[in-house]
């Protein structure tokens, strides 16, 4: 089902009068159940496109809807209703456990006084059992590791409720396994919770590898969407990433070094 529309969407920001178009043109959607992983080289705008897609910043020109729901009509509690985001920086608390900080998710339905009712207590126990981390949970925040903590924020966004999940660079900074525990992890629960997950990476071939769909943002060019195998096919893949000692497999999906003679 779709979840998220982009119409004519043009994306940028404004220094000191001037405005700086990134992206223009853009249409494309998003599906529940879905994982779509947003890839392209740097300075490209994928930070400034997950940026509007969440709210952060209005779009230039266009319109970004959620369930059919313009999101700059929308008032803030209503977007924390509508839209998860899990951000690559860590989380900056101190002497809170990780039951604790994943029921701050719920803030937008707890009302002023934050307290949370059996229903909400349910709910958060639930986002920390699909996320994996129930034995983590009367842990304090400083004393996880940087995976162990994205897990935590992501069951944090799990316990919004809300049908869309953004998430700018997931695996940065985590070691291989875990990289490829915490995608397999975010395909998974698309399904089990039927979610929208969008998230931006350079994890290139991870993204190949578990996403559903991919969207690669060109310099000064259209944005291209598809399988893994139909950007494969279609030559997309290779025109991105082969240059001077990097070949791509569009059989594989994999990257090779060539090494230097």
């Amino acid at each position: 089902m779709e979840t998220v529309r982009l119409e004519n969407l043009s994306i940028g920001y404004t220094a000191k009068k001037n405005r700086k178009i990134v992206a223009a043109g853009i249409n494309a959607t998003l599906h529940s159940s879905q994982m779509t992983c947003l890839i392209g080289p740097n300075g490209v705008g994928k930070s400034t496109l997950l940026r509007t897609l969440s709210a952060f910043q209005p779009p230039i020109e266009g319109k970004v809807l959620i369930h059919g729901q313009d999101l700059s009509t929308l008032r803030e509690k209503q977007l924390a209703k509508l839209i998860g985001v899990v951000l690559t920086a860590r989380p900056d608390v101190q002497n809170m456990t990780v039951e604790e900080l994943v029921g701050l998710g719920r803030s937008p339905y707890t009302g002023f006084w934050g307290t949370l009712s059996a229903e909400d207590d349910a709910i958060v126990a639930d986002a920390i059992r699909l996320v994996g981390i129930g034995s983590l949970s009367d842990r304090l925040i400083q004393t996880l590791s940087d995976g162990e903590r994205q897990k935590v924020m992501i069951a944090k966004a799990l316990a919004q409720q809300t049908p869309v999940i953004f998430l700018d660079e997931p695996t940065a900074f985590l070691d291989y396994p875990s990289k490829v525990e915490m995608m397999q992890t975010l395909h998974q629960l698309s399904r089990t919770a039927d979610k929208t997950i969008f998230l931006s990476t350079h994890d290139l071939e991870l993204a190949l590898q578990i996403a559903d769909t991919v969207w690669l943002m060109t310099m000064n060019g259209p944005l291209h969407i598809g399988t893994p195998r139909q950007l494969a096919d279609q030559g997309m893949l290779s025109a991105f990433i082969e240059q001077k000692g990097i070949v791509f497999d569009k059989e594989r999906l994999s990257v090779r070094v060539v090494p230097r003679e």
